[in-house]
């Protein structure tokens, strides 16, 4: 129980702490979405370096912790895969519609006390809630 709070803390720190650095150096928000979105987007020059190295960071991160730890990426979905699938999507539409996910509106905007980014994010706290107990209520 304690080692599963201190990871908690620790990847906690790791992503504060590079969200710090990326504005630090590059004067940027980390949003994921954001990022990803102006990867594959034609015609988005200047900042694509720093972007993709942000990118195969995040990507290798999660491949590191494969190798070190296959427990720890074991999961089996609970809902259809169809459900989830539906569910990614509208993750997606949500975060190009409040212009952000939660990364960059949580992580990067309340700290710097912006009040697009604390509306955003208790809509998102919110709707997430609301999904949670219908989803549970209809699939149990």
């Amino acid at each position: 129980m304690v080692m599963q709070w201190l990871m908690a803390l620790m990847g906690g720190v790791l992503i504060a702490f590079s969200a710090s650095l990326v504005l630090l150096f590059f004067g940027r928000i980390v949003g994921i979405s954001g990022i990803f979105a102006s990867l594959v987007t034609p015609g988005n020059g200047g900042d694509r370096d720093w972007k993709i190295s942000f990118m195969i960071g995040l990507l290798s991160g999660g491949i590191l912790l494969g190798f070190l730890s296959p427990a720890s990426l074991q999961y089996l979905p609970e809902r259809p895969i169809w459900l989830i699938a539906v569910a990614g999507l509208l993750v997606g539409f949500g975060t190009r519609l409040g212009n952000g996910c939660t990364s960059g509106h949580g992580v990067c905007g309340i700290p710097r006390l912006s009040p697009r980014s604390l509306i955003a994010v208790a809509t998102f706290m919110t709707t997430g809630v609301f999904a949670a107990v219908f989803s549970n209520a209809v699939w149990g």
